[in-house]
This record gives C-alpha cells, sequence and structure tokens, in this order.
C-alpha cells in the first residue's frame, strides 16, 4: 500500500463510518465514483430494441388466461402492477387460483415451491441469467442452457424462459388426472404437443395470432408458440425496462439524495459489502450465492427442503445457492427470497449480516436446524463476512435502496378468468 494510499483510508473511514451524516461534496462524489465503479450506467444502455406494435400484442398474450390449461391463469396473475410485478405472496400460485395476490391463496390455488421474481430488467442487455436457480442462461460463448438441452427454442434467453411457465404443471397446466394426464411425462415431446395445442386455442378463441401474423409477416397457420412467447418476451423487454431512478439523476445529473440515502448509499457500496454481490447496471452479478434464509413451503425439493442452484448443476457446491437478485423496485416486491420467508425489507438486509437472528426467533424443529446449520456452513464459505451492521445502518440501507424505485411503461390489466 502506499502512503498516499495509508493517509487517504484513515480519512476516508472518518466520512464513511463516523456519526456525523451530514452531504458533503467529497462523501456525494465518493458514492458517485463507487456507483460508477461498481457497474451503474445510464438506463438507456440497457435497453434493446422494440417495436410498438408488437409491444401491444405481446401485452395481450400476458395478459391471456388461455396460456393455461384450464383458461383461469395469466403471466399476468402473478406479475401484477400493485405488487411490484409480483404477486405479494411468499410462493407464486398457479392454476386453479382465483384473485389477485392473497386472494390466489384463499381461494385454494395451486401453491408453487418458490417466490414469483419480479421482472424489472428482465430481456435488456446482459441479462442473460433467468429464475432463482439459473436454470435459462446465457453462457460467454453464446451457449443457451435451459431444460430445452441442445435444441434451445431460440437465443434469446428470455424467449427461452418465456416458454416454461405455460408448460409447467402447477403453474399453468392443470395437475390432474383428467385430460392432461399424459403430459405429465414432462418431456420434449409431450411439450411439444402441448404448445401446439396452446397456439390452437388462442388461434380458435382470440384474434392474438392473426394480430401476430402480420406483425411478423407470416401466415396465421405458419404461427409457432415460440412466435408467441417471443412477443410475451418482446413486452416484458420493453414494459420492465430499467429507467431513470432517483439514484441514477443523483450519479449522472447531479441530482439530490437526503443525508440518510446518503449514508444508506456508503454503506451498501462500503461497509456493508452489499455491491459484493449487488452491482452492475442491474444491481445484480447474476452469480449465486448462499444467504441462509429461512425456507417457507415445501420447497423444490420437497418437505420444507430447497437445494437451490444445486438441482440444476448436480454440484454439491452449489447447495442452497440461488441467483443475486436484482435490487430495482425492490422496496415494493415483499416478501424476499427465493421462499418469499421474509415480508419487511430491513429483515431481509440483516440476514445477510447476522444469518444467525433467524435461530434466535424460529422455534425451529431439530430437522429444520439441521437444514439451517448446512446452510450456515455453505454461507461462511462463499460469502464475504461484512461487518455487523447497526439498526441505524440497516435502516440508511433500506431508504437507500428504495431510491431505485421506478415505474413500467404500460399499465397491466388484471383480467378475470376467461
Amino acid at each position: 500500500m502506499s502512503l498516499a494510499t495509508k493517509l487517504i483510508v484513515p480519512f476516508l473511514a472518518i466520512f464513511l463510518y463516523g456519526v456525523e451524516s451530514k452531504a458533503t461534496p467529497l462523501r456525494e462524489n465518493l458514492l458517485r465514483k463507487y456507483a460508477i465503479d461498481f457497474g451503474l450506467n445510464m438506463p438507456e444502455e440497457t435497453w434493446v430494441e422494440h417495436k410498438d406494435t408488437l409491444v401491444l400484442v405481446g401485452k395481450k398474450i400476458f395478459e391471456t388466461t388461455l396460456l393455461s390449461s384450464n383458461n383461469d391463469t395469466a403471466c399476468a396473475s402473478c406479475h401484477l402492477d400493485r405488487f411490484g410485478s409480483a404477486d405479494a405472496l411468499p410462493t407464486a400460485v398457479g392454476v386453479e387460483g382465483v384473485g389477485f395476490g392473497k386472494a390466489r391463496v384463499l381461494n385454494g390455488g395451486d401453491p408453487l415451491p418458490r417466490n414469483a421474481l419480479a421482472l424489472w430488467g428482465r430481456g435488456g442487455k446482459g441479462f442473460d441469467t433467468l429464475f432463482w436457480d439459473g436454470r435459462v442462461s446465457k453462457r460467454q460463448n453464446g451457449v443457451i442452457h435451459s431444460q430445452f438441452g441442445d435444441f434451445p427454442p431460440s437465443a434469446d434467453p428470455l424467449v427461452v424462459a418465456a416458454h416454461l411457465p405455460p408448460l409447467e404443471v402447477g403453474e399453468m397446466v392443470l395437475d390432474s388426472e383428467g385430460s392432461y394426464a399424459w403430459y405429465q411425462k414432462e418431456n420434449l415431446e409431450t411439450a411439444s404437443m402441448f404448445s401446439d395445442s396452446i397456439v390452437n386455442r388462442l388461434r380458435q378463441k382470440t384474434p392474438i395470432i392473426s394480430l401476430l401474423a402480420k406483425e411478423i409477416k407470416v401466415s396465421e397457420e405458419e404461427v409457432t408458440y415460440t412466435d408467441i412467447m417471443a412477443a410475451a418476451a418482446h413486452f416484458i423487454a420493453f414494459n420492465y425496462r430499467v429507467k431513470q431512478t432517483k439514484f441514477h439523476r443523483f450519479v449522472f445529473q447531479s441530482g439530490a439524495l437526503t443525508d440518510d440515502e446518503l449514508e444508506g448509499g456508503l454503506l451498501f457500496y462500503g461497509k456493508g459489502q452489499c455491491a459484493h454481490c449487488h452491482n452492475g447496471p442491474y444491481f445484480s452479478d447474476f452469480s449465486f450465492h448462499v444467504i441462509p434464509f429461512p425456507q417457507f413451503g415445501f420447497g423444490s425439493n420437497g418437505f420444507g427442503v430447497d437445494y437451490g442452484r444445486y438441482n440444476v448443476t448436480q454440484n454439491p457446491q452449489d447447495m442452497y445457492s440461488f441467483r443475486t437478485p436484482p435490487l430495482y423496485n425492490v422496496a415494493k416486491t415483499s416478501p424476499y427470497s427465493h421462499s418469499g420467508s421474509i415480508e419487511d425489507l430491513k429483515v431481509a438486509i440483516e440476514f445477510h449480516s447476522d444469518p444467525l437472528t433467524a435461530l434466535e426467533k424460529s422455534g425451529y424443529k431439530i430437522h429444520d436446524k439441521q437444514q439451517y446449520a448446512r446452510k450456515l456452513g455453505y454461507w461462511v464459505n462463499s460469502y464475504p463476512l461484512a461487518s455487523p451492521l447497526t439498526t441505524q445502518d440497516v435502516i440508511n440501507i433500506s431508504k437507500f435502496l428504495k431510491t431505485l424505485d421506478y415505474t413500467s411503461e404500460l399499465a397491466v390489466e388484471e383480467i378475470n378468468p376467461q
């Protein structure tokens, strides 16, 4: 370490961690530098090209319940404006759910194992890893990794990801012994047959196929399931693209932050080490980490267990790890974690620096304690131990995160089952 560095570090520490929270040009410029150094850029740099008329067709696809086998669930059933493009539930509810939000649980819909992810930034440049476990991703060599193996239906990971919900049993396919029992073989052949039935249903009952055919300049008979999902992805990429936030205006246009927001930002990039994982233009490194959040619900592995990324890679080092969630509009998308086990944003922040808090309040049974102890082992080995955060630190970080709020381009209509 150079002499100059040795002299300046204690000087900066006074500003970063002292009790004085008054904004100064030095502290403001330091936060701006941190943000840029950790990959923040202007929102427009993440945008992909769009066509307004195709966006509107994609919106119709996003809102129609005809994508589901029993015509009761749409993409918009679990991705609603009032819940920050999520559903406000710990874990999502699929087919047979009636209404929106908590009503879907009360009315007996099929529970799913994980929290419904918000859609902010999906489809933008570089947003190439989808779902909590990264089951769809675009690797550096351009190869798409997904359940489709060597035959992905698109080179765009968002389009590939959009293929999956209407084909998932329980999510948008009725889990029954009746008409769709044959589909539960869950292989590519039956998936192809089932996707064809979705196209036919849309062709018979809505003008969507006709509108889409005109947009992509093919005959109605030539429209495929991939064309439909590509249009839905086109809408998602446009509607939820990153837009100007208060923090962008602070960094790039000399906008103002409150003292608490400024302090929270400095903690985010400094003492809290949040930016170790939450970095880049989306506030995510798109990698996989272990934060030992409590498990809610039955989990992807059943009986209250979810092995996370391990289920995709079968690599023991990936046990309990999940993709770093982007942070845009995070204050609107409670509850948090892969299983939605944390309702309060401040508590979610605390778990990153002090996960033992959960055991103190949990009342865990022996099986749950064993699972939690295993998670802690992976967490200790993979997570950079940050300095303990005070209650005020956590409050200030949560206030900083609210500077990442913005609204979508178009309002999504809440449509009752057809």
